[in-house]
């Protein structure tokens, strides 16, 4: 139980529920006489009204936003383990983003120029 709705929303990123909805229900005050009990699934009583919630994003920023990486470091970091037996520095996930910025714009603009909605794999740079 925890006492709202937002309190719930802040747990779920840690808890990593398989669904993702609350019943929002009010503790009764000491004037008033205890609600009935919620029913049980499959009793044929009336369900406890369910209100679905997204959770918060807390970990990446806005999409297609300038800072954000664009790698998945673990898989960098395998590559460059099973070629050269390196490790790799958390710090080159940005720079690399960069240029993988940078690659994109420019096949942006070459699918742009020949009237093309669509990125194609003839548009990105020459390694």
């Amino acid at each position: 139980m925890f006492c709202s709705v937002t309190c719930w929303e802040i747990h779920l990123p840690t808890a990593n529920h398989r669904e993702a909805w609350a019943v929002e229900r009010t503790a009764p005050s000491q004037l008033e006489p205890d609600p009935p009990a919620p029913a049980v699934p499959g009793s044929g009583g009336a369900q406890p009204r369910r209100r679905l919630v997204r959770p918060p994003s807390t970990q990446a920023p806005l999409r297609g936003s300038d800072d954000e990486v664009l790698i998945i470091a673990s898989r960098l970091k395998d590559y460059v383990r099973t070629r050269s037996g390196f490790n790799t520095s958390d710090r080159v996930l940005e720079p690399l983003s960069e240029l993988v910025r940078r690659a994109c714009d420019r096949a942006i603009e070459r699918a742009r120029r020949e009237g093309r909605k669509t990125v194609l794999d003839r548009d990105l740079p020459d390694s």
